[in-house]
């Protein structure tokens, strides 16, 4: 446990950082969260690449645990429209953050013996187009409005040009795909420090 422990902190100090900066939006479609969030790849790559599949499972149930946490404490903290966290919100969190982070773990390792960059690249790919996919759906979905039937989800339901100048959707969708774009291109520029945190952890494995 002792090794995979920076792994651990770093997890658990992503997790928490996202859920506070997810409340403050950086312009029209993206909230501060969007930028941290992503790295909660690199450190499940790099735990995987370093001491493997095993290891990486340990490193992502912990941030599950610090999210359930995080949205059981935003649960009990009021705004001004209600709950800070609300329960699809909370929902959709650890769904996606679960499925996507132990998915992102099964496509490193089915790619380890590979070039170097396409384990990591792959799999956050893989991973944070599934973490978005399940995470908006269940958040704001008007199909899933069941789920919670007293949330007001309607202003993401409203119709408007995808990212201002596209098709009309929900702007919900519009949400999604401004965070996604950031995941991917925060997936190219991740591949840096990946290959040097792991290059300078374990030399050999890389």
């Amino acid at each position: 446990m002792q090794k995979i422990l920076p792994g651990v902190l770093a997890m658990a100090a992503i997790v928490v950082a996202s859920n506070i900066l997810v409340q403050f939006l950086f312009g029209q479609w993206l909230t501060w969260g969007a930028f941290t969030y992503p790295l909660a790849f690199l450190v499940t790559d790099v735990m995987n690449r370093v001491y493997g599949s095993a290891a990486a499972r340990k490193v992502v149930f912990s941030g599950f645990v610090v999210g359930i946490i995080c949205s059981f404490v935003g649960t009990r903290i009021m705004g001004e429209f209600g709950p800070l966290v609300t329960m699809r919100i909370a929902l959709g969190s650890g769904l996606a953050f679960l499925t996507a982070q132990l998915l992102d773990v099964a496509v490193f390792d089915r790619l380890r013996k590979g070039t170097w960059w396409k384990a990591p690249f792959a799999s956050t790919l893989v991973g944070s187009s599934v973490d978005t996919a399940i995470f908006f759906t269940i958040a704001f979905s008007a199909t899933l409005a069941f789920i919670e039937p007293g949330n007001d989800i309607s202003w993401a339901n409203e119709v408007l040009p995808l990212l201002g100048m596209g098709p009309e959707v929900p702007l919900w969708v519009s949400l999604a795909i401004a965070d996604w774009l950031v995941k991917l291109s925060l997936a190219l520029v991740a591949l840096v420090p990946f290959r040097m945190i792991v290059t300078r952890l374990s030399p050999d494995v890389t």
